[in-house]
């Protein structure tokens, strides 16, 4: 397999060697819009004092576009990631690739170009699509191939998450850098009066290595990634200037690997009223969140009452890592309102159970993954229980394309399931001793359709299988 230079990186059984980028010409640029920023209750948390890190570089928030006639162009690309350039895969040479904003009963068509030299095709993940559309493995396409979408946008408001899908090559893409964010809004939304423009930000978190020329280098091991910075929105060590009022974070683990443990760093509290499938029911206030790759968080914070010069980190509890710094410019008075969140319609009376074992780090029920092969075939319209469960190695984040499901319960472990994996999920984590039950119904349509774990390493290795809707 030949690629680009630029990146380096090695795998276990599915090696894979890099060397140094070509650059390539700039792909035009495609609609710019500021995305906008959000709120999480700090109000009258005293904010810590400013902590010397060193330099620390304006957070980068990507160009937004209409998924209307857009051209997506998956290439090497030359970009500024804080402090210096590096070379990285971008989509249309964006780092992270451009927010696509939708409403509801849009019609989106998307002509993706691969401009790589492997095969490669761009998954809408989180979007309930046809199996054509859903740029899952069965739909690669050859280096300078190309592939058109065309779908109806019909779910309810949430945040989404766009990267390729190639089996064997998923994580080296991603982690190089193609990934974006796809935001679904809707009349529901619009009525709540969120935090908009640049109130309403988006923030896709990932950890990074760099070579020694300061260029992404994906350095793979068979148990996972594991980047030696953060990046967020493609921005080593950023600070991101707020006033004291209402902001809206809509956040992406866009890791390969990584779990973050998200927290602030005077304590404060987060007001979440979303995650993967759009709105939670009711708002709670979390002064930890637990995010693995590929789940989204839909996050209020509001920056009242701390006085210009202070600033509040969002950190990794994990790691101990010091993601985004808030940097207080003016003062303001904004604060969480108590909102009226949509209801949400229960799952119930699944009619089979179907037990998943994530065995190792490369099998679902002791098979590899076969894109010739249909594991299983679920009846259209009928809900189901679904088990999943692991004999070690996790963490697994478990993601299923085609439907969002329901989590009923966790036992062993952690034994409960938390505030942020209510409401609809299509990623949920699970850890090592656990065994997670969700409720589950495909509704939209019938085909072929992928669960996998989005450890990308896992997936790659094989841990992801087909089946079929009827």
């Amino acid at each position: 397999m030949t690629s680009p230079a630029g990146v380096t990186g090695e795998a276990g059984r599915f090696s894979l060697t890099r060397g140094g980028f070509i650059k390539v010409a700039a792909v035009s640029a495609i609609g710019m819009g500021a995305g906008g920023a959000g709120s999480l209750g700090l109000s009258g948390a005293r904010a810590a004092p400013p902590k010397p890190v060193g330099t620390r570089y304006p957070l980068r928030i990507p160009p937004t576009t209409s998924p209307q006639s857009l051209s997506l162009v998956e290439a090497p690309a030359v970009v500024d990631i804080g402090g210096g350039q590096s070379n990285a895969w971008a989509y249309n040479a964006c780092f992270p690739g451009p927010s696509i904003i939708a409403k509801r009963g849009d019609s989106a068509s998307i002509h993706l170009v691969n401009g790589l030299q492997e095969q490669t095709i761009t998954h809408w993940h989180g979007m309930i699509v046809d199996e054509r559309n859903d740029g899952g493995p069965f739909y690669t396409i050859a280096p300078g191939g190309t592939y058109d979408y065309a779908f109806t946008i019909d779910q309810r408001a949430c945040l989404n998450f766009y990267h390729p899908h190639p089996h064997m090559l998923t994580g080296e893409q991603v982690n190089l850098g193609l990934a974006g964010a796809f935001i679904v809004r809707d009349d529901i939304e619009d009525a709540l009066g969120l935090p908009s423009g640049a109130r309403e930000v988006p923030l896709l978190v990932r950890d990074a290595t760099l070579d020694t020329a300061g260029n992404l280098s994906y350095k793979p091991r068979t148990g996972g990634f594991d980047g030696q910075i953060p990046l967020v929105n493609g921005t080593r060590s950023p600070y991101y200037a707020v006033d004291g009022g209402l902001y809206r974070f809509r956040v992406v683990n866009g890791a390969n690997a990584r779990i973050f443990g998200l927290t602030l760093s005077n304590g404060a509290p987060f007001t979440l009223i979303g995650n993967d499938g759009g709105f939670l029911e009711s708002q709670s206030n979390l002064t930890r969140i637990d995010i693995s790759p590929g789940e989204r968080l839909d996050l209020l914070l509001s920056f009242a009452g701390l006085n210009t010069g202070q600033s509040v980190m969002l950190r990794d509890a994990r790691s101990g890592w010091d993601l985004l710094e808030f940097r207080v410019i003016a003062p303001g008075t904004g604060t969480v309102p108590a909102l009226a969140l949509p209801s949400i319609s229960k799952l119930s009376n699944p009619a089979t159970t179907r037990t998943f074992s994530f065995d190792g780090m490369s099998r679902i029920n002791g098979k590899l993954f076969d894109h010739n092969r249909i594991d299983f075939r679920v009846p259209f319209g009928t809900t189901e229980l679904w088990r999943f469960t692991t004999n070690g190695n996790a963490p697994h984040p478990v993601h299923v394309h085609g439907a969002s499901f329901q989590v009923q319960s966790r036992t062993g472990g952690r034994g409960t399931v938390f505030a942020w994996e209510r409401g609809w999920k299509d990623t949920v984590l699970l850890e090592d001793k656990e065994s997670v039950d969700v409720l589950i119904r495909f509704d939209g349509f019938r085909g072929r359709y992928v669960i996998h774990c989005h450890k990308l390493e896992h997936e790659d290795m094989g841990m992801m299988s087909a089946f079929e809707v009827y």
